[in-house]
């Protein structure tokens, strides 16, 4: 038992089986949404960008020039609606993690909070891909143009995005998942148990309360790594780059607990498939 949970204290009669059906069924709901949004931010912010690239590469237009794009009012009108959409997910995704704000969500929606949360966040990127402008005849701040490269590039950006993306789920998965996305308050609040971040030792609870975007390095490599740069793609990068690097706050301590929980995790894989070697080997 960790530190966190003894000092949870007793547990408490939980709400009625309605209720918590209710509750159940819109947490549910909820993951549902942000789930399926988060697998389609990956296309748009990686594979779908890629796969544009390559197909695109070989209509043999000139690009536009910069000099020529800045005077275009459309040019200008495209990169505005881009801002105004990434401006509307960036104060949505921290206005909603103000605690001010986050308090009040909470006094009306009580323990859907984080669902709530996920929601939100979930419309507000799904706005964001439905109405983004894209640039494909630039102008490119770089571009690989030609063969070889015109077709190798992209094949090692795509390989280098899905080492990125595979960590990023790798250490999403080492988080309590269902914690993030708002599951497991439902269940614990239906089963009298309070907050779940109340039964996690005090190390976690510190994460926790840094933690953010923990996955910095391999979000930069997907904003940047692409075979070309439009200034749709510039406009993302840059601006998803400044804010995660506003909201990256973790620390020494925090590393270490993260490092140990990696060691943790290994040794528990580990371990499992001695055993299970063990009992082949008695077996046979």
């Amino acid at each position: 038992m960790s530190a966190g949970s003894e000092m949870s204290g007793p547990v408490s009669p939980g709400p009625s089986m309605p209720v918590c059906a209710l509750l159940g069924l819109v947490s549910l709901l909820c993951f549902v949404a942000g789930f399926g949004t988060g697998v389609e931010f990956v296309r748009f912010l990686s594979f779908g960008a890629l796969l544009r690239n390559i197909s695109e590469g070989s209509e043999g237009e000139s690009p536009l020039l910069w000099k020529d794009a800045i005077g275009d009012s459309e040019f200008l009108r495209s990169l505005g609606i881009n801002l105004a959409l990434l401006l509307v997910f960036v104060f949505q995704h921290s206005l909603m993690a103000w605690p001010l704000l986050k308090e009040g969500v909470t006094r009306v929606f009580g323990v859907l909070q984080r669902s709530v949360y996920i929601l939100c966040t979930a419309v507000s990127l799904q706005i964001m891909m439905r109405y983004w402008q894209s640039f494909p005849r630039g102008p490119f701040l770089w571009n690989v143009p030609t063969a070889p490269w015109s077709a190798l590039f992209p094949v090692i950006c795509a390989l280098l995005h899905t080492i990125s993306w595979l960590l990023i789920f790798s250490v999403l998965l080492i988080f309590d998942y269902a914690e993030l996305m708002g599951i497991k308050q439902v269940y614990y609040h239906c089963f009298g148990m309070g907050d779940p971040l109340s039964h996690k030792s005090p190390r976690a609870a510190r994460l926790y309360a840094h933690l953010r975007h923990p996955v910095f390095l391999e979000l930069l490599v997907i904003l940047w790594v692409v075979p070309s740069l439009p200034p749709d793609r510039l406009l993302l990068a840059s601006a998803l780059t400044l804010y995660v690097s506003c909201v990256h706050r973790l620390d020494v301590q925090d590393y270490s607990y993260l490092r140990s929980q990696l060691e943790k995790k290994f040794s528990l894989f580990t371990r499992e498939e001695a055993n299970t070697d063990r009992e082949t080997w008695k077996n046979d």
